[in-house]
This record gives C-alpha cells, structure tokens and sequence, in this order.
C-alpha cells in the first residue's frame, strides 16, 4: 500500500532527524519505503539546494521557481514512481515549507505559490504532514549560525513567520496534520509519530 508522508518545522526542530527514524523503522519491519528531501533528492535538486541555501542576494520570487524547480524533478524521479510501485515515501520537506517561508515568511502571495506548488506537483499531496513544532529561539539555538545557510541566517521575526504559517496550516487542515512538541525527547516524538503513521498502514 503506498503511502505519502512528509515532515515539516522551522530550523532546529528535529524533523530530519525524526524522518530518517521512521524511515528505519519502517525498513526493520520490512515495510518497503524510500527517504527523500527537498531541496535535493535528484541530480538538479542537489545543484538548486546549493544555489538557494549558499547563493547571494536571491529574490523571493527566484527562490519560489528555483524550490519547485527542484520539486518537480523529485516529484516525477523519485516520488510518483515509488507510489505507483506501492511503497512508502517519506519527504522531509515539501509544498508547506514553500507556503511558510516564501509566503508567510517573505510575503509573497499564498494563493500564487498553491497554483505553483500545483503545477510542480500535478496536484500530488502528502497523506499525512508531520510538523515539528517548536520556539524559533530555541531552535535556531541547536544550529550552527556559522555555516553559510541563508534561511538559518534570517533575522528571528522571519522565523517566527514561519512558525506561525505551519501552525495556521494544520489548524486548517486538521485531519491531515499531526503536530508534534519538537521540545520532547527524540523517543518520545519518535513513538507519537509511530502511533499516527501504524494507523495508516
């Protein structure tokens, strides 16, 4: 049975960290299942990462074509033919990420971006989002403000934009959201994830 599960959250929430436990446990019970994530996942995503993450002065609206530029490579690559094939995906980042930090981060209009993030995707959207929820100051905290990494760079109003636009999001779509206190220990979260995606199998 295939499944589509995608991780969000804010800088330093855990969310890679908790994707890649599910994807192991979901390999140890023999459960055929394939990791990805944006940007990247491909040969050109990996080259747009690099752009967007380390690039200089990139304009909001650049950075919404160049993500879903990456997007729709991974999408018809890695995404749709792991489905079709009946396994189970999980992403860490997708469409969300690009609503909350090119739209309720940087502005840009949300209505545009669904009508992009559509075009990427052909209207594929994850059966479960898991969103890792968590203070930005605490989470820009576990980083590493060093490295050259734009968005890690932004000034704590822009995080808490988006902060704010992942909660508004699953208080919309409540069913298919779960949101998870990124605050609570790795096997803690871990186990809360577990109990949601056991559900769907």
């Amino acid at each position: 049975m295939s499944l589509f599960i995608t991780f969000e959250g804010g800088e330093g929430s855990g969310k890679s960290t908790q994707a890649k436990t599910l994807y192991r446990r979901l390999l140890r019970l023999k459960v055929p299942a394939v990791f990805t994530f944006e940007p990247g996942g491909t040969l050109l995503g990996n080259r747009i990462c690099h752009w967007v993450k380390q690039g200089g002065d990139i304009s909001p609206e650049a950075e919404l074509l160049l993500f879903n530029a990456s997007r729709a490579q991974l999408v018809r690559e890695i995404i749709r033919p792991a489905l079709i094939a009946g396994k189970v995906v999980i992403c860490d980042r997708y469409t969300e990420s690009t609503l909350a930090y090119q739209g309720y981060g940087r502005g840009l209009d949300l209505e545009m971006i669904k009508s992009i993030n559509t075009i990427a995707t052909g209207g594929l959207r994850p059966d479960l989002i898991i969103f890792m929820d968590i203070d930005p100051v605490a989470g820009l905290a576990r980083k590493n403000r060093e490295q050259d990494d734009r968005f890690e760079k932004e000034e704590l109003a822009f995080h808490q934009r988006v902060r704010w636009g992942f909660l508004e999001m699953a208080r919309a779509e409540p069913q298919q959201w779960l949101i998870v206190d990124a605050g609570n220990d790795r096997k803690g979260i871990a186990q809360i994830i577990w109990q949601r995606v056991s559900t769907l199998l």
